[in-house]
Protein backbone atom coordinates (compact mmCIF):
# COMPACT_ATOMS: atom_id res chain seq x y z
CA UNK A 1 0.00 0.00 0.00
CA UNK A 2 1.38 3.38 -0.70
CA UNK A 3 -1.02 5.82 -0.95
CA UNK A 4 -3.96 6.23 2.02
CA UNK A 5 -7.79 7.45 1.34
CA UNK A 6 -9.37 8.89 4.56
CA UNK A 7 -12.82 9.22 4.87
CA UNK A 8 -14.08 6.89 2.54
CA UNK A 9 -17.88 5.47 1.39
CA UNK A 10 -18.01 2.29 2.45
CA UNK A 11 -18.88 0.92 -0.90
CA UNK A 12 -16.44 3.60 -2.39
CA UNK A 13 -14.57 3.03 -5.66
CA UNK A 14 -11.18 3.38 -4.59
CA UNK A 15 -11.52 -0.07 -2.75
CA UNK A 16 -11.20 -1.14 -6.33
CA UNK A 17 -7.53 0.59 -7.06
CA UNK A 18 -4.36 -1.78 -6.08
CA UNK A 19 -1.90 -0.43 -3.77
CA UNK A 20 -4.48 1.72 -1.92
CA UNK A 21 -5.40 1.71 1.69
CA UNK A 22 -9.08 2.91 2.21
CA UNK A 23 -10.50 3.90 5.30
CA UNK A 24 -14.30 4.16 6.05
CA UNK A 25 -16.51 4.43 8.71
CA UNK A 26 -15.75 1.29 10.03
CA UNK A 27 -12.14 1.69 10.04
CA UNK A 28 -12.16 5.37 10.88
CA UNK A 29 -9.57 7.43 9.47
CA UNK A 30 -8.06 8.91 12.30
CA UNK A 31 -6.55 5.08 13.33
CA UNK A 32 -4.09 6.51 10.04
CA UNK A 33 -0.84 5.69 11.30
CA UNK A 34 1.18 8.32 8.64
CA UNK A 35 4.01 7.37 6.53
CA UNK A 36 2.58 7.75 3.13
CA UNK A 37 0.58 10.70 1.27
CA UNK A 38 -3.54 10.75 1.42
CA UNK A 39 -6.26 11.34 -0.37
CA UNK A 40 -8.65 13.05 2.79
CA UNK A 41 -12.46 13.52 1.51
CA UNK A 42 -13.50 14.66 5.13
CA UNK A 43 -16.67 15.28 5.98
CA UNK A 44 -18.39 18.65 4.49
CA UNK A 45 -21.63 19.81 5.88
CA UNK A 46 -20.37 21.38 8.37
CA UNK A 47 -18.35 23.22 6.05
CA UNK A 48 -20.32 24.12 3.04
CA UNK A 49 -22.37 27.01 1.75
CA UNK A 50 -25.90 25.20 3.29
CA UNK A 51 -23.88 24.82 6.68
CA UNK A 52 -26.34 26.48 8.72
CA UNK A 53 -28.92 23.89 7.98
CA UNK A 54 -26.54 20.94 8.66
CA UNK A 55 -26.57 18.68 11.94
CA UNK A 56 -23.08 17.58 12.32
CA UNK A 57 -21.94 15.43 14.65
CA UNK A 58 -19.95 17.09 17.71
CA UNK A 59 -16.82 15.90 16.61
CA UNK A 60 -17.67 15.97 12.96
CA UNK A 61 -16.10 19.56 12.02
CA UNK A 62 -12.79 18.83 13.53
CA UNK A 63 -12.10 15.76 11.00
CA UNK A 64 -11.80 18.39 8.36
CA UNK A 65 -8.88 20.16 10.13
CA UNK A 66 -7.15 16.91 11.03
CA UNK A 67 -6.97 15.94 7.74
CA UNK A 68 -5.55 19.24 6.80
CA UNK A 69 -2.53 18.15 9.34
CA UNK A 70 -2.36 15.31 7.40
CA UNK A 71 -1.76 16.00 4.11
CA UNK A 72 0.93 18.93 5.68
CA UNK A 73 2.74 16.01 7.17
CA UNK A 74 2.78 13.12 4.59
CA UNK A 75 1.66 14.97 1.13
CA UNK A 76 -0.93 14.55 -0.72
CA UNK A 77 -4.74 15.79 -1.79
CA UNK A 78 -7.89 16.84 0.14
CA UNK A 79 -11.16 17.75 -1.80
CA UNK A 80 -14.04 19.57 -0.79
CA UNK A 81 -17.02 21.28 -2.23
CA UNK A 82 -16.83 24.52 -4.18
CA UNK A 83 -16.98 27.47 -1.45
CA UNK A 84 -16.08 25.72 1.48
CA UNK A 85 -15.37 27.35 4.59
CA UNK A 86 -12.74 25.17 5.22
CA UNK A 87 -10.12 27.26 3.15
CA UNK A 88 -10.50 30.25 5.61
CA UNK A 89 -10.80 28.45 8.49
CA UNK A 90 -7.47 27.09 7.17
CA UNK A 91 -5.54 29.55 6.32
CA UNK A 92 -5.67 27.71 3.00
CA UNK A 93 -4.78 29.65 -0.24
CA UNK A 94 -7.42 30.53 -2.54
CA UNK A 95 -7.20 28.84 -6.34
CA UNK A 96 -3.94 30.87 -8.37
CA UNK A 97 -2.23 32.10 -4.74
CA UNK A 98 0.76 31.34 -3.92
CA UNK A 99 1.55 27.96 -2.21
CA UNK A 100 1.23 28.46 1.65
CA UNK A 101 4.30 28.00 3.96
CA UNK A 102 3.72 23.72 3.65
CA UNK A 103 3.95 24.29 -0.25
CA UNK A 104 0.07 23.41 -0.12
CA UNK A 105 -1.78 25.44 -2.93
CA UNK A 106 -5.44 24.94 -4.40
CA UNK A 107 -6.61 23.59 -7.98
CA UNK A 108 -10.25 24.42 -8.41
CA UNK A 109 -12.07 21.24 -10.52
CA UNK A 110 -15.23 20.41 -12.37
CA UNK A 111 -15.97 16.89 -11.44
CA UNK A 112 -17.89 16.83 -14.44
CA UNK A 113 -14.59 16.56 -16.38
CA UNK A 114 -14.53 13.05 -15.12
CA UNK A 115 -17.57 11.37 -16.10
CA UNK A 116 -19.39 13.06 -13.18
CA UNK A 117 -23.33 13.57 -14.16
CA UNK A 118 -23.74 17.31 -12.67
CA UNK A 119 -20.53 20.15 -12.66
CA UNK A 120 -20.10 19.59 -8.97
CA UNK A 121 -17.55 22.38 -8.86
CA UNK A 122 -14.92 21.00 -6.48
CA UNK A 123 -11.51 22.66 -4.67
CA UNK A 124 -8.08 20.28 -3.98
CA UNK A 125 -5.75 20.86 -1.77
CA UNK A 126 -3.02 19.88 -2.49
CA UNK A 127 0.59 19.56 -0.93
CA UNK A 128 4.21 18.07 -2.10
CA UNK A 129 3.15 18.25 -5.86
CA UNK A 130 3.97 21.29 -7.65
CA UNK A 131 1.28 22.24 -10.58
CA UNK A 132 3.77 21.17 -12.83
CA UNK A 133 3.98 17.45 -11.63
CA UNK A 134 0.29 16.80 -11.42
CA UNK A 135 -1.36 13.95 -13.86
CA UNK A 136 -2.75 15.30 -16.94
CA UNK A 137 -6.03 16.97 -16.90
CA UNK A 138 -8.82 15.50 -18.85
CA UNK A 139 -10.27 17.19 -22.16
CA UNK A 140 -12.24 20.24 -20.30
CA UNK A 141 -15.49 20.16 -21.13
CA UNK A 142 -17.21 22.99 -21.26
CA UNK A 143 -21.14 22.31 -21.75
CA UNK A 144 -23.18 21.46 -18.69
CA UNK A 145 -23.86 18.24 -16.68
CA UNK A 146 -26.92 17.26 -17.57
CA UNK A 147 -28.03 16.64 -14.07
CA UNK A 148 -27.40 19.48 -10.62
CA UNK A 149 -26.76 18.79 -6.77
CA UNK A 150 -28.64 21.86 -6.37
CA UNK A 151 -31.33 23.92 -8.53
CA UNK A 152 -30.18 27.68 -9.28
CA UNK A 153 -32.12 29.89 -7.09
CA UNK A 154 -30.28 32.95 -9.20
CA UNK A 155 -32.30 31.53 -12.55
CA UNK A 156 -35.52 31.32 -10.93
CA UNK A 157 -38.77 33.50 -11.34
CA UNK A 158 -38.65 35.89 -8.87
CA UNK A 159 -35.88 34.51 -7.21
CA UNK A 160 -37.13 30.90 -6.93
CA UNK A 161 -35.48 27.77 -7.07
CA UNK A 162 -36.02 26.13 -10.69
CA UNK A 163 -39.13 23.93 -10.88
CA UNK A 164 -39.51 21.24 -13.53
CA UNK A 165 -40.94 22.68 -16.86
CA UNK A 166 -38.89 25.91 -16.29
CA UNK A 167 -36.33 26.43 -18.89
CA UNK A 168 -32.81 25.56 -17.55
CA UNK A 169 -34.25 23.35 -14.76
CA UNK A 170 -31.91 19.82 -15.00
CA UNK A 171 -32.72 17.00 -12.79
CA UNK A 172 -30.65 16.31 -9.48
CA UNK A 173 -28.54 13.50 -9.03
CA UNK A 174 -29.13 11.14 -6.54
CA UNK A 175 -27.87 11.40 -2.61
CA UNK A 176 -25.32 8.58 -3.48
CA UNK A 177 -24.05 10.66 -6.75
CA UNK A 178 -23.22 13.72 -4.84
CA UNK A 179 -21.16 11.38 -2.45
CA UNK A 180 -19.55 9.42 -4.72
CA UNK A 181 -15.99 10.43 -6.34
CA UNK A 182 -16.15 9.48 -10.26
CA UNK A 183 -14.04 6.11 -11.01
CA UNK A 184 -12.08 7.92 -13.44
CA UNK A 185 -11.08 10.76 -10.64
CA UNK A 186 -10.60 8.87 -8.11
CA UNK A 187 -7.69 7.42 -9.75
CA UNK A 188 -6.37 10.58 -10.93
CA UNK A 189 -6.56 11.45 -6.95
CA UNK A 190 -4.31 8.54 -6.27
CA UNK A 191 -1.99 9.16 -9.09
CA UNK A 192 -1.77 12.94 -7.87
CA UNK A 193 -1.21 11.67 -4.14
CA UNK A 194 1.73 9.36 -4.84
CA UNK A 195 3.48 12.26 -6.40
CA UNK A 196 3.19 13.88 -3.42
CA UNK A 197 6.58 14.33 -1.59
CA UNK A 198 7.03 16.58 2.05
CA UNK A 199 10.28 17.34 3.15
CA UNK A 200 9.23 14.94 6.34
CA UNK A 201 8.55 11.98 4.26
CA UNK A 202 11.79 12.68 2.63
CA UNK A 203 13.98 12.52 5.38
CA UNK A 204 12.15 9.31 6.91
Amino acid sequence: MDVAVLFARQDSTYKTLPGVDVYDIDRDARTFLGGMPVVAHPPCRAWGRLSHMAKPRPDEKDLARWAVAQLRQYGGVLEHPNGSKLWADQQLPAPGAPADQYGGWTLGISQHWWGHRAEKKTLLYIVGCRPSDIPDLPSISLGSGTHVIAQDTRKGNGGRRLQRGDLGWRPFVTHAEREHTPPQLAAWLVELARRCRTEKRKAA
